[in-house]
């Protein structure tokens, strides 16, 4: 588990309606639920974020939008007003999610595309924050550090929350058929611990590092977490 190793998932190359496909979100998001990822991100964007609540958060790899829902549930007591755009090459924002960024008084926007892509368009104007669960891993480095570069051209704060590199978390990827995972979920669950990050990886793809805070550590027995910070005046 030393080198960090990105290879294809079978999740990415099921159709959306494939039951197949369905199980898996499903497995995932009840993985995101118990490593506690919708906590974890909402305490880095308290921690790192300054000023009032930010006016536009682009989520990466977005899937359903249940997972930053959570997130927003945890801020919305002192934010308020945030426009989540979440992005997705097979975004699925259904009623139920819609509602309940409503009943929070955030607006909600899916937008059907690879992050790559949005970032180089017009789009990124205006962006205040920019964060990504459990998606940089997907990325080959020089593909990361692109769309690290981009991120950086359009924001004030981006926040990763990813799994470490270790035995630990390989293994147990592979034995969530215990609680009930499908074959998809425990083989992908293998393939993103062996793309996951250590030490200061991300940190070191990160462009223009005398204008940001970094911070990148393990948190936990499970996490890896990363957050660049814009300098002030920078």
């Amino acid at each position: 588990m030393l080198l960090r190793r990105v290879e294809p998932e079978i999740l990415d190359q099921l159709s959306p309606d494939d039951p197949r496909a369905l199980r898996a979100r499903r497995d995932l998001e009840r993985a995101n639920v118990l490593m506690c990822q919708d906590r974890i991100m909402a305490h880095l964007l308290r921690k790192y974020w300054r000023g009032g609540a930010p006016r536009v958060l682009v989520d990466l790899g977005s899937g359903n939008g249940s997972l930053m829902l959570r997130v927003a549930r945890r801020l919305a007591a002192h934010w308020h007003g945030v426009h989540v755009i979440l992005i997705d090459r097979q975004v699925m924002l259904n009623s139920e999610v819609r509602s309940g960024f409503a009943a929070l008084n955030w607006s909600v926007e899916p937008v059907r595309a690879d992050a790559l892509d949005f970032f180089a368009s017009q789009r990124n104007e205006g962006v205040d924050a920019v964060t990504a669960n459990l998606f940089l891993h997907h990325l080959q480095d020089s593909e990361l550090a692109k769309l690290l570069a981009q991120a950086a051209q359009a924001t004030r704060l981006f926040i990763a929350c990813e799994m470490q590199r270790t035995w630990l978390v390989r293994e147990l990827g592979r034995m969530q058929w215990m609680i009930g995972g499908g074959d998809v979920i425990c083989h992908d669950g293998v393939v993103s611990a062996r793309a996951s990050f250590r030490g200061a990886e991300i940190s070191a793809l990160w462009p223009g590092r005398g204008d940001w805070n970094l911070f990148e550590r393990a948190l936990g027995p499970m996490a890896h977490v990363f957050a660049a910070q814009r300098r002030d005046g920078s």
